[in-house]
């Protein structure tokens, strides 16, 4: 009989316990941007929040107690008032006539400029586009003058301006907003055009595609999250535009949306409670507008930020 003498084992120790999946340390600097940008969100929602929460209050109470009271009476009155009172409805439809095709024809004369100076082998590319930028950076109450006196002298047919000029015609207006917008929505194309794959043109023209092709079939559907978010900004400008209707429109039932707020205003006294309500309803079209292509917004301003 034998007796095991080898040195018992120590037994096993327990493994140290593994940190809590998904747990992470946060950094003083990292609560730090979340709080900036807490800040930063909240300045640019509380004129907005105060404008609906005064739109729901009684204008008695407001002037009484004050904006910032906490609320006696509740309603929906001041809207139903707002869009009833300013004849709203056609000023929104005037809006649709002037930003719709003026959104349109700017991102499609844009992006075939900004292929011809992206894609296509062009002379003087760059002062071109160099041109197109600066254009932006002119002041548009410098030619209000100017514009005002030629399209006064521009004669068009009666089916398209009753004034017989482009004066006080909606196309003078579209014109105008395509002209100022243009220069940026090419500059903004132009250098997305760039990163697209070169070989995928290349191919194209092996295959026999030709200019047009390669601009409406092959480009423009792999710009769909750069118009997307031109598209946003350029209705979102139009249509809150207020001053070049303002100069070249003198018929008050072709003015757009933003002017239906002065007839909310009375002449001796003024209802700001009402005209807060006037404003949350002209803003939810682009509201609305902004959460339908939020996706591709998001997409078309985040293009480029990671490489590889």
């Amino acid at each position: 009989m034998t007796v095991d003498t080898a040195p018992a084992r120590p037994a096993a120790q327990p493994a140290p316990a593994a940190p809590a999946a998904g747990r992470r340390r946060i950094r003083p600097g990292r609560l730090g941007v979340h709080a900036f940008l807490m800040a930063v969100s909240i300045a640019f929602l509380a004129p907005l929040l105060l404008a609906v929460y005064a739109s729901l209050r009684p204008y008695e109470e407001t002037s009484e107690y004050g904006y910032f009271s906490l609320p006696k009476h509740l309603s929906f009155d001041y809207y139903r008032q707002a869009f009833t009172d300013s004849g709203m409805t056609k000023y929104f439809v005037n809006t649709m006539i002037i930003a719709v095709p003026g959104v349109l024809v700017t991102l499609f004369l844009a992006s075939f400029v900004a292929f011809a100076l992206a894609r296509l082998k062009m002379r003087g590319g760059i002062v071109l586009l160099m041109l197109f930028t600066a254009g932006n950076l002119l002041p548009q109450q410098v030619i209000v003058t100017p514009l005002y006196v030629v399209f006064n002298r521009i004669p068009l047919p009666y089916w398209m301006s009753d004034s017989m000029t482009m004066y006080d015609s909606y196309w003078a207006v579209v014109v105008v907003q395509i002209g100022f917008q243009i220069g940026f929505c090419v500059f903004v194309l132009a250098n997305f055009m760039r990163t697209l794959p070169q070989e995928i043109l290349e191919a194209a023209i092996v295959d026999g595609a030709g200019v047009w092709t390669q601009y409406w079939r092959i480009t423009l559907p792999l710009c769909r999250p750069a118009l997307a978010a031109l598209g946003t900004l350029q209705f979102t400008w139009m249509y809150n535009d207020f001053l070049w209707a303002l100069v070249f429109v003198s018929d008050g039932d072709k003015l757009p949306i933003t002017s239906a707020l002065n007839n909310l205003r009375g002449q001796f006294f003024t209802d700001y409670n009402l005209l807060a309500a006037g404003s949350v309803i002209v803003a939810l079209p682009t509201l609305v507008v902004f959460l339908l292509l939020q996706r591709h917004f998001i997409a078309g301003l985040t293009l480029g930020s990671s490489k590889g």
